[in-house]
Formats: structure tokens, sequence, C-alpha cells
């Protein structure tokens, strides 16, 4: 573990040095949700109106979470950095170094949101109460469930990209089945909540990585209840279990395929 506390340093100090840039991605941010806060303000026009069982702002909130998120934990290193490493060569370099190549990547990654998502935290909680007021029945059980499930979700989210990274040991580039991949987070997880889509399709996106990575973490914070709380860091575990089993064996069967082409 020695090893990875070290790569996670480094990573963490070499980002330190690019906070500057990263901040330039809050205009973004900002634009982003000032839209949506016109938007639902629109939608809720009638007061105590409630869509999917979602107060106007609960729905603020949601957004505003999710985006976090999305926008904290961006990173080019579980998408790009193996695909290129595999696609270059690099890779028979990497995997011979003292530790296991795609724990290497995720504590880059780890250490490269560590820096990002807690500045989009603080400015998700600034624009949220100056725009949109306090979040009612939020304490401090809600602030630690949901801190908790936001590590696990991005957590999975890494495992799962850089499994579709992993691909690149069969295919040339995996850059679209990433796109595919951010697109279902971004539509059915990140802008709205499970709730706005039709309820025959609600339990299905519930048994993807969408419910984990942003939908639950969401949901914690904007209406905690202990319960789902279980529910839903049960799903996180499963996931997690389930993308690290499926993440060792592909790195294991690209291994192999490199071994025996001479690689």
């Amino acid at each position: 573990m020695r090893k990875y506390a070290v790569i996670y340093r480094s990573v963490l100090m070499e980002n330190l040095q690019y906070a500057a840039n990263i901040a330039l991605g809050f205009v973004s941010y900002f634009i982003f949700i000032f839209v949506f806060i016109n938007l639902w303000g629109y939608m809720y026009a009638e007061p105590g109106t409630r869509i999917g069982g979602y107060t106007k702002e609960q729905m603020i909130w949601y957004a505003m979470i999710t985006e976090m998120i999305w926008f904290g934990a961006r990173s080019g290193t579980v998408a790009g950095q193996a695909s290129s490493d595999i696609r270059g060569g690099n890779i028979a370099y990497l995997m011979n170094k003292p530790y296991h190549y795609t724990l290497y990547i995720l504590t880059r990654y780890t250490g490269e949101w560590s820096i990002r998502l807690p500045m989009y935290m603080v400015l998700a909680v600034a624009v949220g109460i100056t725009m949109v007021g306090q979040l009612p029945g939020f304490g401090l059980p809600a602030l630690f469930a949901s801190a908790v499930s936001i590590l696990l979700g991005i957590t999975i989210n890494g495992v799962f990209k850089l499994c579709i990274s992993l691909m690149s040991f069969w295919i040339e580039d995996s850059t679209p089945f990433q796109w595919l991949y951010d697109k279902l987070i971004l539509i059915l997880g990140t802008v709205f909540p499970i709730e706005i889509f039709p309820k025959a399709l609600q339990p299905l996106i519930r048994l993807t990585p969408i419910y984990t990575v942003c939908y639950g973490p969401a949901k914690l914070v904007v209406d905690f209840h202990g319960d789902q709380y279980l529910e839903i860091l049960m799903a996180q575990l499963l996931y997690l279990a389930v993308g690290c089993g499926l993440m060792f064996f592909v790195y294991g069967k690209g291994v192999k395929k490199l071994y025996v082409n001479g690689g």
C-alpha cells in the first residue's frame, strides 16, 4: 500500500500546481446550473408543485450535486491514459513495474479528483445557498451518508471507465464506448433523477451503474432516509465488487494476449 500512497501524493502535488486551470471549469458549471435554475423555476411556477416527488429546491439541489460529481470527477487518466498506454505499447513497460497497473491508474485518478471535487463542492454549496437557499431537512446524518456514497460512486465510475479503456487490448480505439457510457450517465442519472422517467424504465435504470454513480449520492443529499441509504450502499458495494472483478479479469486476459502475441 505504501507505493500507492507515494503515487497518490505525487499526483496530488502535481495537480495542486494546476488548481487555477481547474477553476476555469467553474464557468461551465455555473452556466449549466444557471440554466437549470431558470428551467426548474419555470416548471415549478405554481407554488407547492412537486415533480416526480421532488420540490423545486430538491430538484435544483439534485442537479447541482450530480453536476458537482460530474465536473469534479472528470479525468483523462481512466479514460485516456490506459487506452493510450495499450495502443502505444507503453503497457509492456508499465505492467512490469512493482505495482498492479490497474491500481496504479485508479490511484492517479483518485489523486486527480481529490483536488477537483472539493473545489466544485465549495462552488456548489456557495451557488446553492445564494441562488436557491438552504436545503430543508439536510443534517449531519445526510452529510455523512452522502459523503460516503459520493466517494463510492466516483470510485465505481472510475473502475467502469477503466474497464472500457482496457478494451483497447482488442479494439483500436475505445473512445466511442467511453462517449456512450458518459452520455448514458449524463442523461439518465445526472440531468434528471430516475423518478422523472417512465415507471416501466425505472427498475431497469436502477440495475445499471447510473443508480450508484450519480443518482444515489444526490438522492441522499436531497431526501435522506436510513432505509434508502442502506439500499444504495449495498448496491454500490455490489457494483464496486463486480466492477473490480471485471477490471482484473479483462486486464489479465489482455496481458495474456500480449504475451501470446509477443508484446
